[in-house]
């Protein structure tokens, strides 16, 4: 569907439930498979194959979210290679460019999601494409998941470019095909006092979304648990 005929149902949305869409995001199109194996030839703009469709699925985001209103756009851009010598970093980091610039033009700063990646190759990418409207979208959980680090010493490393932050908790993995599991806010390995804390030194103003993926009551509880729960850490942090 084009941007155009989204936009209106959109903004009635937001306007009717009286929500601000902090960021625009999107993946596909094409089959992802969040693992070890299959992660890295399915997800982001790193697999060649899908490449120039997800870069076109994300320019559309871009044009929708101008029209709305929404000042940020943000993907996981996938399996970042390590080695900055390996020809698909160069790859990816051009497609980033290439949709970054298209953002920018829309008055809009494009987001790359933590997880696939090390901090230090996510610092990297950011910096290779030289513009000043690429940033992270810091979900604190994902780190973890992956085995790539944790949240707290990766904000070290990236925090100066932390624009949006996913609230979320989960636990190292220990099969080495799958990713660790996630859980709710309180009961990972994410030390939220001490991100909380950094954001703060950070001067972090941006939005705090909550994530929790799973469905039912169940999920609405631990949202509503995770609210309280942040906003002492907030109010403590940040008074």
């Amino acid at each position: 569907m084009a941007p155009a005929s989204l936009a209106g149902p959109l903004k009635e949305a937001l306007a009717k439930y009286r929500v601000e869409a902090t960021a625009v995001m999107t993946l596909g199109p094409g089959r992802m498979v969040w693992d070890f194996y299959d992660g890295p030839r399915t997800i982001g703009i790193v697999p060649p194959e899908t490449r120039t469709a997800r870069m076109d699925a994300l320019k559309r985001a871009s044009d929708l979210g101008k029209t709305c209103g929404i000042r940020a756009v943000h993907t996981h851009c996938g399996f970042i290679p390590e080695t900055p010598n390996d020809p698909l970093y160069s790859e990816t980091v051009e497609a980033i460019r290439n949709v970054a610039s298209h953002c920018k033009a829309n008055g809009q700063i494009f987001l790359m999601e933590t997880g696939q990646e090390s901090p230090i190759t996510l610092l990297r990418a950011i910096e290779d494409t030289h513009l000043d409207n690429v940033g992270v979208n810091l979900d604190t959980a994902n780190l973890i998941l992956y085995g790539k680090g944790e949240p707290v010493g990766a904000l070290d490393v990236v925090g100066k470019y932390v624009r949006g932050l996913h609230a979320k908790d989960g636990l190292y993995p220990t099969d080495p095909k799958k990713l660790g599991e996630e859980v709710p806010i309180g009961r990972g390995r994410v030390n939220f006092p001490e991100v909380i804390r950094k954001l703060h030194q950070l001067s972090y103003a941006g939005p705090i979304t909550i994530e929790r993926e799973t469905s039912g009551a169940q999920q609405e509880a631990d949202i509503r648990a995770s609210i309280t729960f942040l906003e002492r850490l907030i109010a403590s942090s940040y008074a």
